[in-house]
């Protein structure tokens, strides 16, 4: 996929004020202009999505149409640090920390898991031809839950990334 460049920031010097009367009509044009490249700038950053990946709920910087409501909705984003993978088949859940009182809409539910020592890295959920290789991924109102279908302890770094709509 090309780099779209239509919403990069160009990094120049866009305006000369030297020897500008404010009265004068190009003073006026000078300011149509700044108005006009900050609503730019203000549709290009909005539309960016933000690469912040926090343990803390942060703004992803994405919108996403919500059905019951007819609008666009801002995304929240959370990592959830999972540490080690269980040491036999079986789920562990690990608490999401959101309040489960709020109503939420997941938009992703994604994560990796890492075997430093043996330089391994598999994305979660994993799908493989071999069930017992398999890790599935899901969450409910208090926990994420990995389950792996034999010991995976040897995958001791694990994040998982949850995206989602409040309401």
């Amino acid at each position: 996929m090309a780099l779209d460049n239509s919403t990069l920031l160009p990094i120049n010097n866009l305006l000369d004020t030297a020897n500008l009367d404010t009265n004068s009509p190009e003073f006026k044009t000078l300011l149509t202009s700044i108005i006009e490249r900050v609503d730019n700038m203000l549709v290009a950053v909005n539309a960016k999505d933000i690469g912040i990946y926090n343990e803390e709920e942060t703004l992803a910087g994405q919108n996403y149409f919500d059905n019951d409501r007819q609008v666009q909705r801002p995304v929240y984003r959370k990592v959830i640090n999972c540490g080690t993978l269980k040491n036999a088949a079986g789920t562990t859940s690990i608490a999401h920390g959101l309040d489960n009182t709020w109503g939420y809409k997941f938009t992703r539910i994604y994560g990796t898991t890492s075997n430093v020592i043996g330089k391994i890295y598999l994305p979660i959920p994993y799908a493989s031809a071999t069930a017992a290789d398999l890790i599935k991924l899901d969450v409910d109102a208090n926990n994420i839950n990995i389950t792996v279908g034999k010991d995976m302890s040897a995958f001791t770094v694990t994040y998982v990334v949850i995206e989602f709509l409040e309401f």
